[in-house]
Formats: C-alpha cells, sequence, structure tokens
C-alpha cells in the first residue's frame, strides 16, 4: 500500500489506488494520522487494505499537493559514509574514516514535501544526497539484526539535502544537514509488506537532468538491519521516527571539480519499487 498525505482545506491521508486517492478517514478509517497507522501495525493494515479495496479513488492523485508523508517524527536521523565509493569521496576531501557507524541528526524541521523547493539559506554550497529512508513502526529497543525488520512501518524516498561549508561547522554535521525546506521525503510510504528486500533497490539521482548518482541500495556497508540494531542499543525508535540509510558516490562535492547546486536547478531522486521526488532550488 501507498499512504500518502496531502493538502487541500486541510490536511488529509490517503491511498493511491491507481491514478487516484482514497481518502481514508472519509472511507471509514479509525485511524487519522499516518502515525497512529504506523503504530498499530498488522491489524490497521490488514483493516486499511480490506478498506481501499472496496472504496473508490475519489480524487485524481494527479490533482493534490503532496505533503511529506509521515507527520514531524520525534528523530530523523540520517548515517553518513555507508556506500564503499562514497567513503572513497570522503578519503579525498580528508574526512576521517571511522570505526563505527556514523550517525547525526537532521532537525525535523527541515522535512519538506516531496516536490516543495529547496531553498538554499546562506550556503554557497549546496549539494544534494539521494537515499532509501525508513519509517520505523513498532518502537525499537535493543532489538537484534535477525529481528529488525519487524520494527519498518514502510520506506520512501529522501533527499539529504546538505549545506557543506555549514556540515563542517562541527562535527556532529546537524547544522549543515537541518536548514528549512533541506529534507524532502516522500513521495508515499510505501508499506514494508510491499518491499520484501530494501537492500536490492535500484537508486538514481538526476541534476537538470543528468544522472548523477546511480547505485543499488545492496551497497550499504550497514544494512538497514545492523543500522536498527545499532541505534537501538543506545536509544528507543519511537513510532514514526525516520532513519536515512545513506548516499552512494555522486555528491556534488565529490566531483571534480565540485558542483554544487545552484537556483533553479531540479533534483530528482528516484528508488525502484517506491517512487521519485523532485525539487527545485528557489531562487529567494
Amino acid at each position: 500500500m501507498r499512504l500518502i498525505r496531502f493538502q487541500d482545506d486541510k490536511t488529509r491521508i490517503g491511498a493511491v489506488k491507481g491514478t487516484g486517492v482514497v481518502d481514508l478517514v472519509a472511507a471509514g478509517s479509525r485511524w487519522t494520522t499516518i502515525r497512529d497507522i504506523a503504530g498499530a501495525g498488522r491489524e490497521a493494515l490488514a483493516e486499511l487494505h480490506a478498506l481501499v479495496e472496496k472504496a473508490d479513488a475519489t480524487r485524481a492523485l494527479a490533482d493534490l499537493r503532496l505533503l511529506a508523508p509521515i507527520e514531524r517524527p520525534g528523530k530523523y536521523l540520517a548515517i553518513g559514509m555507508n556506500y564503499a565509493a562514497h567513503v572513497q569521496e570522503a578519503d579525498k576531501l580528508g574526512v576521517a574514516r571511522a570505526k563505527h557507524q556514523i550517525w547525526f541528526n537532521k532537525q525535523t524541521s527541515c522535512i519538506s514535501g516531496p516536490y516543495d523547493e529547496i531553498n538554499p539559506g546562506v550556503t554557497e554550497k549546496l549539494d544534494y544526497e539521494a537515499e532509501l529512508a525508513a519509517i520505523i513502526g513498532a518502537a525499537a529497543k535493543g532489538v537484534s539484526e535477525a529481528d529488525a525488520s519487524m520494527h519498518v512501518f514502510g520506506y520512501c524516498v529522501a533527499n539529504d539535502v546538505s549545506a557543506r561549508d555549514w556540515q563542517f561547522h562541527t562535527s556532529t554535521f546537524t547544522m549543515g544537514k537541518s536548514f528549512d525546506t533541506h529534507g524532502p521525503i516522500g513521495p508515499w510510504i510505501v508499506t514494508a509488506d510491499e518491499i520484501p528486500d530494501p537492500h536490492s533497490l535500484g537508486l538514481r539521482c538526476y541534476v537538470n537532468g543528468a544522472l548523477r548518482q546511480q547505485s543499488n541500495t545492496g551497497g550499504m556497508i550497514n544494512n538497514l538491519w545492523a543500522q536498527i540494531a545499532y541505534l537501538s542499543t543506545a536509544f528507543t525508535l519511537e513510532t514514526g521516527d525516520l532513519i536515512a540509510t545513506g548516499t552512494p558516490e555522486g555528491v556534488g562535492i565529490g566531483m571534480e571539480p565540485p558542483m554544487f547546486l545552484q537556483p533553479g536547478d531540479v533534483i530528482r531522486c528516484e528508488i525502484d519499487g517506491i517512487g521519485a521526488i523532485e525539487n527545485k532550488v528557489s531562487r529567494t
């Protein structure tokens, strides 16, 4: 199932059905937010599958303004240097290799919709990072790699937009990863039952139609299950939390010479089996 949040007279939740959308609450859903659905687990999905099957798609998907497909999560966590060729890019930039998984926070206020504009703000080194993102369903604490998949509600596409000049103001990366609008996600959440293996998905990023990144999620150094196990050793991953699983090679800062984003540029990030988001860099 593909779950969306969309805006008309108010924020609504829906399920994509063909080229249309079923308004879930209008169709009788007893869950009114995507986070509620994620927390209710298999019971909710079974009930909603049945509801969507018999309901009419009353809205055209193409006519809707899609929002970020999860209400603002408690945590937005992102792993760095998680593809071998991207590590090699970082080597050339003098970024030290780490012995453990490298995690940083993107402040949740950065999250924006799948087609919203990216405002560069004060950065002069705006960059893109196409990534697979996972949304936590059942809370996870002290979870093993073997059980980690049971805690994933679904997946979406993420662009870990980065202000490279601000990223290295601190070793945590947080400042340069958290500018407003620098966290577009979507276009929907594909529920985990439709993605049997999140580690076999083609991933691409285009800038103005030119291919910049092309890889496969099977190239992760630490796969999603290892990420969840590592994080949940320290703290609880809660329903709705967002995990960005890393980006492959081809980012702008790693090119020779570096090619940073400019006003008017259009960035398209796409993942097989999930979909694509597309965002334009604003001129203001």
